[in-house]
């Protein structure tokens, strides 16, 4: 018996990230965290920055991902995302330099400050943070 698939393709600006197919695919969209199976209904959504994961080879994956757009149809799941990365691939130590320069950035009250960008890299650094613990 072949166990049915869902054929994923990670698509960044630099070109296709990573194709694969998973018996089971977890999203963080902006309507909270969704579960996909194969045979889901087809499905159109915004991601945001959360921890996504799958099932490859018999071993769970887990990737921190920064927004996007997932498109899902027909057993095929495309996602549009600027930045992915794999948890075996995170630098923590660069990602706790990110969150304490954000911290220091959102703590300085600087009218220089981007506030929202300097709460947006705080976001992913804890992100990355979260996820290289995922293994």
């Amino acid at each position: 018996v072949t166990k049915m698939m869902i054929h994923v393709r990670i698509i960044t600006p630099k070109g296709i990230y990573k194709e694969f197919d998973t018996p089971i695919l977890n999203i963080p969209t902006v309507d909270g965290e969704r579960g996909l199976l194969p045979n889901h209904m087809p499905l159109v959504t915004m991601l945001q920055i959360g921890a996504m994961s799958s099932i490859e080879d018999g071993q769970r994956n887990y990737y921190a991902i920064f927004n996007g757009l997932f498109y899902f149809r027909d057993n095929v799941a495309e996602i549009m995302t600027d930045t992915i990365e794999n948890s075996n691939d995170i630098d923590l130590d660069r990602a706790l330099s990110a969150k304490e320069r954000a911290e220091k950035r959102l703590a300085s009250h600087d009218s220089n400050v981007d506030q929202k960008r300097a709460e947006l890299a705080l976001k992913r650094a804890l992100n990355r943070i979260h996820v290289s613990g995922l293994k």
